[in-house]
């Protein structure tokens, strides 16, 4: 998506570790017109005719996934990373490690609304080693779900997460695929 690779060039700033600070737009103030835009074009790509649910992590991709729901009139949930006490039932579980946070979290989904032969489609705003994606799609194999694929807003290619959802055979896509990250240039994947 070229005005997406654009807003990363002209807004984003390459932070130390490799990362990739874009969140003057799309994970801490939020341009929704442009959220909106983004998922038009997930639109395009997978066929929302098959889609129940959207699927996301908490936090910063509950802005893009409500966006891209509410445009295409499915419902949300998001995978909430502490249990608290307004969660009945069972639960679904994925334990994983947070490349933002430099811990371990666990990924936690209520079974009331994750339920057997789900078609599930995983919206997430940044994509690294692919430890949220896999936690999500953990998620999705537990509750007896159908994965229908995994959309993803930004990858940072150099980091192989999208690499290895690609080798498993998982539909997965992602709108802009940043190659290398240094503070005096972004270079994209074509």
């Amino acid at each position: 998506m070229d005005k997406l690779k654009q807003r990363i060039v002209t807004e984003g700033k390459v932070l130390p570790g490799g990362i990739v600070k874009i969140d003057g737009f799309l994970n801490h103030r939020v341009d929704c017109a442009f959220l909106g835009e983004m998922a038009d074009e997930f639109a395009r790509i997978f066929d929302l005719s098959q889609v129940d649910l959207v699927l996301t992590a908490e936090a910063s991709g509950i802005a893009l996934a409500s966006v891209c729901a509410f445009r295409w009139g499915k419902p949300m949930i998001f995978a909430k990373k502490a249990k608290s006490d307004n969660i009945e039932g069972g639960l679904y579980k994925s334990e994983i490690m947070s490349y933002t946070y430099k811990k371990k979290v666990t990924l936690i989904v209520s079974k009331q609304w994750l339920t057997p032969g789900t078609r599930v489609l995983i919206i997430d705003d940044f994509m690294a080693r692919g430890e949220a994606a896999r936690g999500l799609c953990e998620l999705v194999t537990e509750a007896g779900a159908e994965l229908v694929g995994v959309g993803i807003a930004v990858e940072k290619g150099f980091q192989g997460g999208g690499d290895r959802l690609r080798e498993m055979g998982v539909n997965y896509h992602a709108l802009a695929v940043i190659e290398e990250a240094e503070p005096d240039h972004i270079t994209f994947r074509d």
